[in-house]
């Protein structure tokens, strides 16, 4: 006979179900920030790739900020500062710096003696995306800037 000791009863409840559910819960958090994270990763990788003429995005920004700095006023660098103050401080230095390669592009192919607050615009609106366009008019407003002269560069 068996010793009815031995038999003990098998726990029908196992692991908790908030146990393995806090598991499953963070195991999709992780994933997600994984795949968030490679997707910024793809981004960078595809700014470093050579275009058609043998120079990345990348290079093409350091290209134009290098080639231009000497039209840099205070005033400029200042009013660039103001515009981007609405990027979040992490990504605050990088937006900075494809802005200016923008507006240095455009004053260089202006063949401008400095860069001017209208340079600044004009390259902060193409350098950035349409949806940021609203950031911009409204910091223009509160800043009492017209900027009904860019409206057609916003609307491209």
């Amino acid at each position: 006979m068996l010793n009815n000791a031995l038999l003990l009863p098998l726990s029908s409840e196992g692991p908790s179900n908030l146990f393995l559910n806090s598991i499953v819960f963070w195991g999709f958090v992780l994933l997600g920030l994984m795949v968030i994270g490679g997707f910024f990763m793809f981004r960078k990788f595809l700014k470093v790739l050579p275009k058609a003429d043998g120079k990345s995005k990348l290079d093409w920004q350091n290209h134009w900020v290098e080639t231009s700095r000497h039209l840099w006023t205070d005033e400029a660098k200042a009013f660039l500062t103001m515009l981007v103050q609405p990027v979040p401080g992490p990504f605050r230095d990088i937006a900075k710096h494809s802005i200016a390669a923008e507006i240095g592009r455009i004053a260089l192919e202006e063949k401008a003696s400095e860069v001017t607050r209208d340079h600044c615009i004009k390259g902060y609106i193409s350098a950035t995306p349409k949806r940021d366009n609203k950031f911009l008019i409204t910091f223009l407003e509160k800043n009492q800037i017209d900027y009904q002269p860019y409206r057609h560069l916003m609307n491209k």
